[in-house]
């Protein structure tokens, strides 16, 4: 049997190349493996050893979760906890380290469905016109708010779209979404014309060569961040005056949202969003009859 630390080395190029996850999500299961690592370090088996986590029995590791479970009180927590427990133990019994997958019998607690904080048509043209277009980044952060409201781009596709990926010819952008999935992306005719504006404005700034590639950068020529781009977008939002929680992910919910009110079918959204299952899709249904719920409440006379 390898050591524990090369087991996790191996551990870390499984869910890099084999499952294709991202390095957040990577770094999300390795820091949850370490409390499973940590517990059984500190508690002894019944002949006074330590706990083997290769080796490891349900009734332990539900000693673990119960553990887990009194300090961490946050379902979504818990979840993403287990999570990482039943990816550790599939690596171990997908290499053929053990026979069994002690984890496969433990479930955790569900996740409550809350519904994402969505923008109304009016909103986001008021998000829009909160844009002072005169100042330098003025065409790069119009352009920015149509590619995520326009086309439904997480904040890290956004900031890492590149200029080889876009083809503007074909009104289409290669996406690189979760675990290095790639799909097809239409542009908007919208958020194509403020591109336009955005890269001859682009063409002046002192652009770094490392950044060459990169659509969105920043007043010194380096690739935006995710933070900046949360900043603009809260920013917007205060001086739209709109009394709501948004993120960047705001107007992916908005875009999504709006395209099931106007008719689109939910596999076609299924599809733009890149979401690999349709269940995740399927929050959008939800949002539409929680709208049709308040119109009962609002509008009809027995709830008056």
């Amino acid at each position: 049997m390898k050591s524990e630390d090369e087991l996790l080395r191996q551990y870390h190029s499984y869910l890099r190349l084999e499952k294709g996850f991202s390095l957040n999500t990577i770094e999300g299961y390795e820091m949850d493996l370490e409390r499973l690592r940590t517990y059984c370090a500190e508690h002894l088996d019944a002949e006074g050893r330590p706990l083997d986590m290769v080796h490891t029995s349900f009734e332990q590791l539900q000693e673990f979760v119960f553990h887990e479970f009194k300090t961490t009180t946050a379902p979504a927590t818990q979840a993403r906890v287990l999570a990482g427990i039943h990816a550790w133990y599939r690596f171990l019994l997908y290499k053929n380290y053990i026979d069994q997958d002690p984890s496969e019998l433990i479930e955790g607690p569900k996740k409550d469905k809350h519904l994402p904080t969505v923008l109304s048509l009016d909103e986001v043209n008021r998000m829009m016109a909160a844009i002072d277009l005169s100042t330098n980044e003025g065409h790069r952060n119009r352009a920015m708010l149509e590619m995520l409201y326009g086309s439904g781009l997480r904040v890290s596709e956004l900031v890492e779209l590149r200029f080889s990926r876009i083809y503007r010819d074909e009104h289409y952008m290669l996406i690189e979404g979760k675990g290095s999935k790639q799909r097809l992306v239409p542009i908007s005719p919208v958020a194509e014309e403020w591109l336009g504006y955005w890269i001859q404005d682009r063409n002046t700034w002192p652009v770094k060569p490392e950044a060459r590639d990169v659509v969105f950068v920043n007043r010194y020529g380096r690739p935006l961040t995710r933070a900046m781009v949360f900043t603009i977008v809260r920013k917007l939002c205060a001086e739209a005056g709109i009394n709501k929680t948004v993120s960047p992910h705001t107007l992916r919910h908005s875009f999504a949202t709006h395209l099931l009110q106007n008719g689109a079918d939910i596999r076609v959204i299924q599809q733009l969003l890149g979401h690999e299952d349709l269940a995740t899709t399927e929050i959008y249904t939800h949002l539409q009859i929680e709208d049709l719920r308040k119109a009962i409440l609002q509008y009809h006379p027995a709830n008056r």
